[in-house]
């Protein structure tokens, strides 16, 4: 578990910019029970134009909008995590707050996974990691929330 958290952080960064997980993050998801589904609730604000600053994947800095730079990540990272096993519940525009205090995004995304397995393979899978700089590129910020399964 230690092992694969570290791998995690080396290849996304140590999340210090909110742009990843942490290291204490990382290992918290892989050491859940490997059988037990995990449901992630993405909420993702999007830059007017796309930073690549800090992409290393990416060779040279394209112009795009944070848009843009997303429609390129979901484009890999849809089909790779239904071939991991993982699926969408609901991916849609932000339409406001029923309850709570107000926050602003622009994109909801609610993925499940089967297993441990299935979200590992999906972080690990080196395609992924490529497309994961739009992602980064795309977010003036984002955060993620971890859904356990009711049994």
């Amino acid at each position: 578990m230690e092992t694969q958290a570290a791998q995690f952080t080396e290849w996304y960064g140590n999340g210090n910019d909110g742009s990843s997980p942490t290291n204490e993050q990382w290992r918290s998801i892989v050491a859940r029970p490997p059988e037990e589904e995990i449901t992630l609730i993405n909420f993702f604000k999007l830059r007017h134009v796309a930073d690549y600053s800090a992409a290393t994947l990416i060779t040279g800095a394209p112009e795009a909008t944070g848009q843009d730079a997303f429609n390129a990540y979901a484009g890999v990272s849809i089909p790779t995590m239904e071939r991991v096993g993982g699926k969408f519940l609901f991916v849609g525009p932000f339409g406001g707050m029923f309850l709570g205090p107000r926050e602003e995004w622009d994109i909801i995304a609610v993925g499940n996974y089967p297993n441990l397995q299935a979200l590992i393979d999906l972080y690990s899978d080196a395609d992924y990691r490529k497309a994961f700089a739009h992602r980064t590129a795309a977010c003036e910020r984002q955060k993620v929330i971890v859904g356990n399964a009711m049994g």
